[in-house]
């Protein structure tokens, strides 16, 4: 089965260098650097030791974050290799550690076993970590054969992917079966991990949990809330393609005071959502068009101030007062509600939370979230939350300590490492 599938990837592979041009018409970050993709890179030094962290996109890049630094910090004989399959996750990585000299990026080429081959033998790695949900059989399988260490930290599986998983058994057990350790984020998730053969799992939390929010980020969402006045603020965060319809329909049901602050999960469908908000009349702003957060203002009339920047999530977190998690709405699966939470944020999120089920479940549960199955639910709950100050206070709250009662996920998860670094 997996040699079928190497030649697929080599019968496809036309398409998908086509696919990264046409994807770079909108965002030109696809088309540069794509040797890389092939299994070829410039000429590297050699440290003692070198940690190899793959983080697909923007999510877990920022995931990565307290794991990469906690790793620089522990280990300081070694450099980390951190690998994208996004542009936005590379410009992720390079925001988060622009002043870390340990630290390189490069993207991961397709899963064929010559390329990764090339991969592996050009950056000699001593340890490989995979983030979430990332098992590409042919990665693992030269790791194996190199004698590089796997590990899967942070890992979760929802029952959708294991039922998709389970149609390609054989060639995920036996990439489950190459690595050396799994951290998954709840048992839930370790069980299911374990139906593909995968064992020394150990539940150790989300490192997510572990993420500071920077205290620039805070000061710049406090200029951002000056910027907006007094206006109470819903922010649609991670919003994904055929949301933004839903919310704009039922704009009308907000309070007419509120400004509604919506931020695309995706930086190419910046222009895109804006059409649609100015297609309707509606009276926008965007975040590109405020030039200085300390002096601009955004005049009562804005009903929607667009979120089109990339790195400044906690920024927007910082300056709203309620938080809808995107991705729920329709069956996408959520987002990550971690970063509104640890802002004391009260959140909302959808019926679709397949992606995050245990977090989000958590979270009800602790108060910090409400689950709407509409758009015009979540202006109803927002309006609501915007009417009284000792409610959402309340909320914010539980948000905040259900927040920090998660933390350690990045402890535990190092000492799961330890041994395969220290052989």
């Amino acid at each position: 089965m997996r040699l079928l599938y190497s030649l697929i990837w080599w019968l496809i592979l036309p398409l998908a260098i086509a696919r990264l041009y046409i994807r770079g018409r909108k965002e030109p970050g696809y088309r540069r650097h794509i040797p890389e993709r092939l299994g070829f890179f410039p000429p590297v030094a050699f440290p003692q030791r070198r940690i190899w962290v793959h983080a697909v996109s923007v999510g877990e890049t920022r995931a990565a974050e307290p794991l990469v630094r906690a790793l620089l910090c522990r280990y300081p004989d070694c450099d980390i290799l951190l690998t994208h399959m996004t542009p936005t996750g590379r410009a992720t990585g390079r925001a988060l550690f622009e002043t870390e000299n340990r630290l390189m990026q490069a993207y991961l080429p397709y899963d064929t076993n010559w390329m990764m081959s090339r991969f592996i033998r050009h950056f000699q790695p001593s340890l490989c970590i995979l983030l979430e949900t990332e098992i590409w059989p042919n990665l693992i399988s030269q790791c194996v054969k190199h004698h590089v260490p796997l590990a899967l930290v942070n890992a979760r599986l929802s029952e959708r992917s294991l039922k998709k998983g389970k149609k390609l058994e054989s060639v995920m057990n036996e990439a489950a079966q190459g690595f050396s350790v799994v951290a998954a984020q709840t048992r839930t998730d370790a069980d299911r991990l374990s139906q593909f053969g995968a064992d020394n799992i150990a539940v150790t939390g989300s490192v997510k949990f572990d993420i500071t929010p920077p205290k620039h980020a805070i000061e710049k969402g406090l200029l951002l809330k000056k910027c907006i006045g007094d206006r109470p603020v819903l922010m649609c965060a991670s919003t994904r393609d055929g949301e933004e319809k839903l919310i704009l329909d039922a704009l009308d049901q907000l309070d007419k005071r509120a400004l509604l602050l919506l931020v695309p999960r995706h930086p190419q469908r910046f222009s895109e959502v804006a059409d649609q908000i100015q297609a309707r009349k509606i009276r926008i702003m965007q975040r590109s068009q405020l030039q200085n957060l300390s002096s601009d203002t955004i005049s009562d009339d804005v009903r929607i101030l667009l979120g089109d920047s990339m790195g400044e999530m906690f920024m927007y977190y910082a300056a709203c007062d309620v938080a809808f998690i995107g991705g729920s709405l329709l069956k996408l699966g959520g987002q990550n509600l971690i970063e509104a939470c640890a802002l004391g944020k009260p959140v909302l999120t959808g019926p679709h939370t397949f992606n995050f089920e245990a977090i989000t479940k958590d979270a009800i549960c602790a108060g910090a979230a409400i689950r709407i199955q509409t758009a015009s639910e979540m202006m109803a709950q927002a309006n609501k939350l915007f009417n009284h100050d000792s409610l959402r206070a309340e909320m914010g709250m539980k948000a905040q300590e259900f927040a920090q009662n998660q933390h350690g996920a990045t402890e535990r998860t190092i000492a799961l490492l330890a041994p395969l670094l220290e052989k």
